[in-house]
């Protein structure tokens, strides 16, 4: 089990990047438009250094629904190797069979 500090601290992330979500990505357009000017494009990313970090889509980490667990986690299921195994071995996840030999 993770520690509760880093489930909050991560679904804070999740919450901001939602929150900032429009923002940021029109000022990246500004900022990416060849057309406009260098000085209108600086300034966009001066307003883009501006807003919270964590507001960016790369600083949340992808976690276990059920543990928190960082590491050996399947984005489709959306939880660790340990958390589907445990769970497999139940028979509590519809086509799943743990292998043994």
């Amino acid at each position: 089990m993770a520690k509760k500090s880093s489930i909050l601290k991560n679904e804070k992330r999740r919450r901001l990047v939602a929150q900032y979500a429009n923002k940021r990505a029109a000022l990246k357009a500004v900022a990416e438009d060849k057309s406009l000017t260098v000085e209108e494009r600086f300034r966009a990313r001066l307003k883009l250094a501006k807003l919270p970090r964590n507001s960016a889509a790369t600083r949340v980490r992808n976690r276990c629904e059920l543990s928190g667990r960082p590491r050996g986690y399947y984005r489709k299921l959306k939880m660790s190797r340990i958390a589907l195994r445990e769970l497999g071995s139940k028979g509590l996840i519809p086509g799943l069979v743990k292998s043994s030999w």
